[in-house]
């Protein structure tokens, strides 16, 4: 196995170390020892402490790109895990929710500079071909943190001290060190060390990461210059790369990245995952045990499933999948509203209370089985070399935002309704399949420094050609037969102009 791999499996533990946290949140804020400890809060609260995690992660990872790009991927992800790591551990002591609150809000802090880092660092040292599986090792990675963190709950929940609550996040601190310790010994990204004008370090590092040395010249030379050293000087002005992203190239691009990121969210993924134990107690799973077992397996069946689309994601296109599983999802979260709406989902009896905990199976599947593979590598990808890195930052934030939006409302939601949550993601998922059709071209097997040129042959632009193309051939006809109607009418006058000519020469002769 090539040593590029097995860098991507270490960064890759990022990504466990953010399902971990989306698998306990949830079950910690509903365990009796949890109440014990804070006393009882409404849904609004349930919902600041699930989301104050999110605010701070989108606000520095507004910066997390640029942060990358000035100190190196491998620093901005040091950094991040061990202020993730402080935060847990502020968490795991916390003895009033005054601190509790914070200590997740540092935590989100942290995990807002390395969590979007570790996948452009993963993209950045992997060859096209081995990208999509590799890259993907985040998103697997993502999802069996999220069980992980459900069955640490599952245990934990039995101890009869505040121990129930405080072991999972002294766990979650734990692996966020091993995460920090374990970047130093890592090469850097040699796109990075190339982009910042250092090549002579370049090919150390691709022999460190066993890298085709051929292959990777031939996709700098596509590239052009380097766009973050010496070359770039306008960039260096604007102390930032946040500006360059929104520039007329690479807006495009930006913006996509941004809406998919963020609709990812307003799918109601993580409403289902944070507040898993609540939404299989609405479908008549009452005690506390058997909710957490269900949370669990929900979180099984979306590791299981993401496997196959890991290793396939290369096998199907970005835009394919991404459509069907709209689709899907949106079936299955209009199905569960209208079985709420209507009154079929009654404690304790009826088929309809079975088919809801289906449907939720069915709906985290698709989601693992395409979106959430698929739209974080597409993000990454779709970005020029040269703002790859602030762009993915970007869009990571606008992910969190929308985050925070949806943990902050579900609470609300089901508490006052049991079927408007449902009608919301379902609408969502609509529209955001409509942009997909629209906006999104393929991505799979293409190299990082060609996909933003075919960036503008998408199916909205060829619509918008061909719409043009139909206008100016319309036009063109419209002027033939205004030039023609004249000439006809002259053609006309003349052939009468000459019959009379005639006649009147007949008369003379007679």
């Amino acid at each position: 196995m090539h040593n590029y791999i097995w860098a991507s499996v270490l960064m890759s533990v990022g990504g466990m170390l953010f399902g971990v946290d989306t698998g306990i949140i949830g079950p910690v804020t509903a365990m009796p020892g949890f109440a014990d400890s804070f006393g009882t809060f409404s849904p609004t609260i349930h919902g600041l402490i699930v989301s104050s995690i999110l605010l701070p992660a989108a606000f520095t990872s507004f910066f997390a790109g640029h942060l990358a790009d000035k100190v190196g991927r491998l620093n901005a992800i040091m950094m991040g895990a061990t202020i993730f790591g402080v935060g847990a551990a502020l968490e795991a002591g916390a003895i009033s929710l005054a601190m509790f609150i914070p200590g997740r809000a540092l935590a989100g802090i942290g995990e807002g500079f390395f969590l979007s880092t570790v996948v452009v660092y993963i993209c950045e040292i992997c060859p096209p071909e081995r990208r999509g599986p590799v890259a993907s090792l985040v998103q697997l990675l993502t999802t069996l943190g999220i069980p992980t963190g459900y069955f640490i709950c599952y245990g934990s929940v039995n101890i009869k001290s505040s121990y129930s609550w405080r072991l999972p996040f002294i766990l979650q601190a734990t692996l966020a060190t091993a995460l920090a310790c374990t970047c130093p010994f890592l090469p850097a990204s040699p796109r990075w060390l190339i982009d910042r004008g250092h090549p002579s370090q370049a090919g150390p590092a691709m022999d460190r990461l066993q890298l085709d040395l051929q292959q990777f010249h031939e996709e700098l030379q596509s590239a052009g210059p380097p766009t973050g050293g010496q070359n770039k000087p306008e960039v260096r002005q604007c102390n930032q790369r946040l500006l360059w992203v929104f520039n007329k190239e690479n807006r495009k691009q930006a913006f996509l990245g941004m809406f998919l990121m963020g609709a990812m969210q307003f799918s109601g993924i993580d409403a289902v995952l944070y507040y898993a134990p609540t939404v299989f107690e609405q479908a008549s799973l009452s005690s506390t045990q058997s909710s957490f077992l269900a949370s669990g397996v929900t979180g099984i069946v979306i590791f299981v499933s993401t496997i196959p689309a890991s290793f396939l994601s290369d096998k199907w296109g970005r835009r394919t999948s991404s459509l069907w599983g709209a689709v899907t999802m949106a079936f299955c979260m209009i199905l569960i509203g209208s079985l709420y709406a209507s009154g079929s989902v009654q404690p304790h009896e009826g088929a309809a209370r079975w088919v809801v905990i289906v449907m939720i199976y069915l709906f985290t599947i698709s989601y693992s089985v395409t979106w959430s593979v698929g739209f974080k590598l597409y993000v990454s990808e779709i970005q020029p070399p040269q703002t790859r890195a602030a762009a993915s930052s970007l869009a990571q934030s606008a992910n969190w935002v929308s985050n925070f939006i949806v943990a902050l409302i579900t609470p609300i939601f089901l508490d006052y309704s049991s079927f408007g949550a449902y009608y919301l993601f379902g609408v969502s998922i609509v529209l955001t399949g409509l942009v997909c059709l629209v906006y999104m071209p393929e991505s799979r097997g293409k190299s990082l420094q060609t996909i933003h040129q075919e960036f503008d042959e998408s199916l909205h632009t060829k619509l918008i050609g061909a719409l043009r193309r139909r206008r100016n051939k319309w036009t063109r006809k419209g002027v033939m037969v205004e030039e023609k109607g004249p000439k006809r009418l002259e053609s006309s006058d003349s052939d009468i102009s000459e019959l009379s000519k005639r006649e009147e020469a007949k008369k003379v002769s007679s």
